[in-house]
């Protein structure tokens, strides 16, 4: 194979420079050459843009609820064993995320039953965090899966980063957040522990995976796998990867990414 493609959808809420670092790693690891691309309007492909049936991608870095939707639909795609762990204590040392409600460090909220007419803003409609754990929130609300139903309004910002940025500007009151975005917007803008706080945390829910279409030779999984769970061994790798709040790469599993398919709607 001359050249692995790969493809992220979670940039710029995650770092592109953590997905440039997971390039130079797997390159040099396999021998093969990796060509990087970015996709920043949504969280992750639907089978009616699904970048490997396009010829788009060999691998990519999706949200959860696109790899249900696409293995909903029969599309041939497999996860790679390796996610990565990032630096929060909640995480317990595990590949996992959570969805973190947050709202003004001002407003008078308890929950999120206390937000009913507010203005709910979201990354976008393929988001495990930002948006289909609000649903399933609303329906355990008894208000079904309608957030007009509750909200005043709701808003797409376009990621994780720019949601943040409107609560903290106060022009929506409320946003789930992936929660490792959270914890790096927060390092780079200290700014925000006075602006914003978490109202509710939701999760944990399994980290971002990285899939691959099949049809790759076969070896060449396992071998992306093994380079992506050596990350962190030399002082190097570990000092760059801690720069984008991950502590390693751990193994998973398919059946850590099962309780997604409740997630297809």
């Amino acid at each position: 194979m001359e050249k692995i493609r790969l493809l992220t959808y979670l940039a710029p809420s995650i770092p592109s420079g953590l997905f440039e670092l997971v390039a130079e790693e797997i390159e040099a690891r396999t021998g093969v050459a990796v060509a990087l691309d970015f996709e920043t309007a949504v969280s992750g492909p639907t089978p009616d843009d699904d970048p490997f049936a396009q010829d788009r991608a060999d691998l990519a870095f999706v949200c959860g609820p696109s790899l249900a939707l696409l293995r909903a639909a029969g599309r041939p795609v497999e996860i790679v064993a390796a996610a990565p762990v990032f630096d929060d204590p909640r995480n317990g040392g595990r590949p996992v995320y959570f969805s973190d409600v947050v709202v003004r460090r001002d407003h008078p909220a308890g929950e999120l039953a206390d937000l009913r007419g507010s203005v709910w803003t979201y990354n976008d409609r393929r988001s495990l965090s930002g948006w289909f754990r609000m649903l399933s929130k609303l329906e355990a609300l008894g208000f079904g899966r309608d957030p007009d139903a509750f909200f005043a309004r709701v808003v797409p910002s376009g990621s994780h980063l720019a949601s943040i940025d409107l609560v903290a500007r106060g022009e929506a009151d409320v946003s789930a957040v992936d929660s490792n975005t959270l914890l790096l917007a927060r390092k780079r803008s200290p700014v925000l522990e006075e602006r914003l706080r978490v109202l509710e945390t939701w999760g944990p829910s399994p980290v971002q995976p990285l899939i691959a279409r099949s049809g790759l030779p076969p070896p060449l999984p396992a071998r992306i796998a093994a380079a992506l769970l050596g990350m962190g061994e030399s002082p190097d790798s570990s000092r760059r990867l801690r720069e984008y709040g991950v502590l390693r790469f751990a193994p998973v599993l398919e059946r850590d990414y099962r309780e997604l398919a409740f997630d297809r709607s």
